[in-house]
Parts: C-alpha cells; sequence; structure tokens
C-alpha cells in the first residue's frame, strides 16, 4: 500500500490556506493537515485534519510538528497588509521573520521540506516582470520582512521552496479583506466614483492558481525559487476597466490616478510582475486569464450568496 505524503498547512483560515486545504483534501495520494490561529473557520471539515497553531510560539510549533510529522510544510501564515507592516514593525517582524525561523527549526529537526510563501514585493518595482535570478532591493518593511524570511530559508541548511506570488485575488469563507474585482464591483453598483492607479504594474495572481502552483511544487519536492502569479501583466487600472466591463457595470465611475495622489505609510513597488518561464518549464505551471479569474470569481460569488 502506498503511503500518502503528508503535507501540512500554515495558515489555512486564509484566502490562500483555504484554496489549498480545498485542493489537497480532494486528493487521494495526500494526508492534509490545516493549522491555523485560533479555531478552523473552513465551511467543511472532510479530508483533512486540522490543529490549532500559533506560528509565533516556538514550543507550539515544535508540538504540533512532532504530532503531526508532515513530510512538507507549505507556509502561507503571514502579516500582508503592507501598511500594518510600515506602522507595527515589530509584530511585523515576528510572524513574518522569526516565525519562519521557529518553522526552520522545527522542519530540520523533523526532516521536513518546507515551501514557504513570499511576494513580488521583495523587488524595487524599476526593472519588472522579474524572474527568479533577479535581485531583491525591497522599497517597504513588509518587502524587508519577506526578504529577510527568504534569506533565513536559503541558508537553513534545510530542504525548501521559496514560492514568490503577485497581488492575489479570490474569494472564501469568512473573508477578512477584500481584492480589487470585489471593491471594484461593490463600488460601481453602489454608484461609487473611484480613483485607480496606472502607474503601477502587475500579474495579478488568482488566489486557485497560487494554490495550484504551491502544490506542484510540493507534490515534486521541487527545491529553489519559484515565481507563481497570473500571466496578464496590468495596471490596477486595467483591472477595474477589465471588472466594469465582465460585469456590465459603468466604468465612467473610475478614473484614472497615480500612486502620488494616495498618502499611504509603505512605498509600493511601481513595477513588478513576474516573467513565469521557470515554472512553466519545470512545473507545467499555467495559470488562468485575469479574464477567466473575473469568470470564475463570478461563479464562486453566487454560490457564496446561497
Amino acid at each position: 500500500m502506498l503511503t500518502k505524503k503528508r503535507i501540512l498547512i500554515t495558515g489555512s483560515n486564509g484566502l490562500l490556506g483555504q484554496k489549498l486545504v480545498a485542493l489537497l483534501s480532494r486528493n487521494t495520494g495526500i494526508h492534509t493537515i490545516a493549522t491555523a490561529v485560533g479555531k478552523n473557520r473552513l465551511p467543511f471539515s472532510d479530508g483533512y485534519e486540522y490543529h490549532e497553531l500559533d506560528v509565533t510560539d516556538a514550543s507550539m510549533v515544535d508540538d504540533v510538528m512532532s504530532r503531526t510529522l508532515p513530510d512538507i510544510v507549505i507556509h502561507t501564515a503571514a502579516m500582508t497588509n503592507v501598511d500594518q507592516c510600515e506602522l507595527e514593525k515589530e509584530a511585523c517582524w515576528k510572524l513574518n521573520v522569526t516565525a519562519v525561523e521557529y518553522l526552520i527549526n522545527a522542519c530540520r529537526k523533523y526532516h521536513i521540506f518546507l515551501q514557504h510563501l513570499s511576494t513580488d514585493f521583495v523587488f524595487d518595482g524599476s526593472s519588472g516582470p522579474y524572474n527568479e535570478s533577479d535581485l531583491p532591493n525591497p522599497v517597504s518593511f513588509y518587502g524587508w520582512s519577506k526578504y529577510a524570511a527568504e534569506k533565513a530559508v536559503i541558508h537553513a541548511n534545510i530542504r525548501w521552496a521559496i514560492t514568490r506570488t503577485v497581488l492575489v485575488y479570490g474569494i472564501a469563507f469568512d473573508m477578512s479583506r477584500s481584492n480589487i474585482i470585489l471593491w471594484v464591483k461593490k463600488s460601481l453598483q453602489e454608484g461609487k466614483a473611484i480613483k485607480v492607479v496606472t502607474d503601477q504594474f502587475r500579474t495579478p495572481t488568482l488566489a486557485e492558481d497560487l494554490a495550484l502552483g504551491c502544490f506542484l511544487i510540493a507534490k515534486k519536492e521541487a527545491e529553489g525559487i519559484f515565481h507563481i502569479s497570473g500571466k496578464d501583466f496590468l495596471t490596477p487600472y486595467e483591472m477595474a476597466i477589465m471588472t466594469a466591463d465582465y460585469f456590465e457595470l459603468d466604468k465612467s465611475l473610475i478614473s484614472p490616478t497615480d500612486a502620488s495622489s494616495f498618502s499611504q505609510p509603505a512605498r509600493r513597488p511601481p513595477r513588478t510582475g513576474f516573467d513565469l518561464t521557470k515554472s512553466r518549464k519545470v512545473l507545467g505551471y499555467e495559470p488562468h486569464t485575469f479574464r477567466e479569474g473575473i469568470m470564475l470569481l463570478e461563479k464562486q460569488i453566487v454560490g457564496f450568496s446561497q
């Protein structure tokens, strides 16, 4: 009898975490272990086991790893609100760096493959789209925290992968944050005028595509850095117009602006986005288009409202 590959997910209550649990729990060759702070917020309980885990608690990390003994950890838990990270540096560092060091120690001790989620914000945005060999140079504290965690993983003397992604969008249960599609749709339906920037460029990533990319890395235990994102290189303004067009909403309510018109605590890299050549070649990764992502989101919105 084949032994199942044991995969533990941190941050399973989050958007990516929920998508990963849904994807992995349907795979008969995988034993899925979901972990998050507090109670399980997933609306289904079949196909996985759940453990409470605060990754900023070293003894709790060791305890959960020793009891569950996963083959692979996919680490999605993080503080990702860029402005909050700028204002709450200590809390940001604790969750985004110190917690990773605790996981590294446990992975070394129990011989676990660590897949760590990172971000396009490790780059300064002067020359995107980026490939995996481009040199990071963060412009925000969030970016620095994620880059510090990457360096900790790379120098950890364990088996590892780093999965970088860009502007993730999707819908999940008990969502604490919105995303550009839901925000544009809601604003325009309510007749609100919105300003959207034209001087930032991204490759927005459907949460399901990111979950699939993580799974492909885990399945192969592929080592190294991988860029996993959408394929369309767009400005937020273009994303907003495409969303309005798709839902047949009044796009005259959308006005173009630039980043200088917003006063935000943290700087944003102007031009990121990813070159997906390596992930396509090594993993066979192929993401949806942005329009396909909107279509999928529409179906999910209908399902969530029933």
